[in-house]
Formats: structure tokens, C-alpha cells, sequence
């Protein structure tokens, strides 16, 4: 299994890159196919966000499903934490359907496939969170320790950061609805296997979902 670590807008020390090897060591037992793993760290620069202004992306490549989390905390060591114990239950719920799939060949429901996956409480409000709130300034300039800024040249007001292109291959809603929830995000593109249109699965209030589907 690959790790790579890389910083969007933030230069990675060489003992965090260490720190995130040993902390990926356990998620193979879920997926022993696993590919690669994408870790990136990015720096929120707005001063009122500074009690989780540090954000850790982990995603998971494998043969199966792109598995994703992600978290935000005061230190890129806290936010680590918290996305892995995101990926752990993420990971943990994918296994559980390739054992469902291989023994009765039947597919999990979404409720049963999202209920440890969704509404997970912000990480702000986490006790790996909270903790970091009782260092010592000097703890907290440990943790800190070795992480250069570096300057976005780009002065817009917004501009575009990341693009992305993903396998089209036609699936249920039901399972863009699982793919959705293993990745952490509010919606999820894919084409319909049933009416062959491109559409989109997102999340409403409380527990209910909404499909989008472009007219022919």
C-alpha cells in the first residue's frame, strides 16, 4: 500500500509523513487490496476558524469503492484522529457489504449500509478535539512544529482548487447512495443503470435523501 502525503497550501515535515505511516498501518485489515492512500493537508487562513483551521483529507484507493474522510481541529495531529476514526467506521461498513455480496449475493439497504456513516457529529465538537483545547502553549507548539505556511500567490476571491474526473460506470441509486456516504460528501454523480440518465444523489433534511437526473 502506497502513502502518499502532500500539503495544498502547507510544507510537510518529514516526522508528520512518518506519523501518518504508522497511523494507516491498521486500516489494511479491513481491505488487504488496498492501493494507495491519499493524505493532504491544508491550512484554513480565516483567524476565526484557528480552533480548526488545520484540515487532513484521507483518501482510500483499492479495487473496490473510493473511501474517503476527513476532519478539521486546531492541530494536523488532532484532525488526523478524527479522520481516521471516520475511515475506520467507513472502511469497516465497506467490508461488511463485500461479506454480505459474497455470502447470499443480496445488496445491504442504504439504511442498514448508511447508519454509522452519516450525521457523525462535527470533529469540533469530538473529545480528540476538545482535548487539544486544554494544551499547554508549549504542547501546542510541538505539535505545530515543522509546518511552513506557504503563500498563495492567487489574490481572486475565489478560484477553482481541485478538479476531478471519476469512472462512469452505470450503478443503482442505492449503491450511489453508499458510494455517497463512503466518501463523506453531501452528493454523488453517477449514471442511473435503470433510465441510463446522469443523475445525483443528495442528502436533504434529517435522514432523507433527493435524486437529480438530466432530461434526455
Amino acid at each position: 500500500m502506497d502513502i502518499v502525503v502532500k500539503g495544498r497550501n502547507v510544507e510537510v515535515p518529514d516526522h508528520y509523513r512518518q506519523h501518518v505511516a504508522e497511523k494507516l498501518q491498521k486500516i489494511e485489515r479491513y481491505d488487504h487490496k488496498l492501493i494507495s492512500v491519499d493524505v493532504e493537508l491544508f491550512h484554513e487562513r480565516n483567524p476565526r476558524q484557528s480552533d480548526h483551521c488545520q484540515r487532513v483529507e484521507i483518501t482510500c484507493y483499492s479495487r473496490g469503492p473510493v473511501i474517503r474522510a476527513e476532519a478539521c481541529a486546531a492541530d494536523f495531529y488532532s484532525a488526523l484522529d478524527v479522520a481516521i476514526s471516520k475511515l475506520d467506521r467507513r472502511l469497516s461498513r465497506a467490508a461488511d457489504r463485500r461479506r454480505v455480496h459474497r455470502g447470499r449475493h443480496a445488496p445491504v439497504s442504504v439504511a442498514a449500509a448508511t447508519a454509522s456513516l452519516a450525521f457523525t457529529p462535527p470533529e469540533r465538537y469530538t473529545a480528540t478535539a476538545l482535548a487539544t483545547r486544554a494544551e499547554t502553549p508549549a504542547q501546542a507548539e510541538e505539535r505545530t512544529e515543522g509546518f511552513e505556511l506557504i503563500e498563495d500567490a492567487d489574490d481572486q476571491p475565489w478560484h477553482i482548487v481541485r478538479e476531478k474526473e471519476h469512472p462512469s460506470e452505470p450503478m443503482t441509486v442505492d449503491d450511489a447512495l453508499f458510494h455517497m456516504e463512503l466518501l463523506g460528501h453531501d452528493f454523488y454523480l453517477f449514471n442511473d443503470k435503470e433510465s441510463g440518465r446522469p443523475s445525483v444523489v443528495y442528502r436533504r433534511r434529517a435522514y432523507d435523501y433527493g435524486v437529480m437526473s438530466l432530461g434526455m
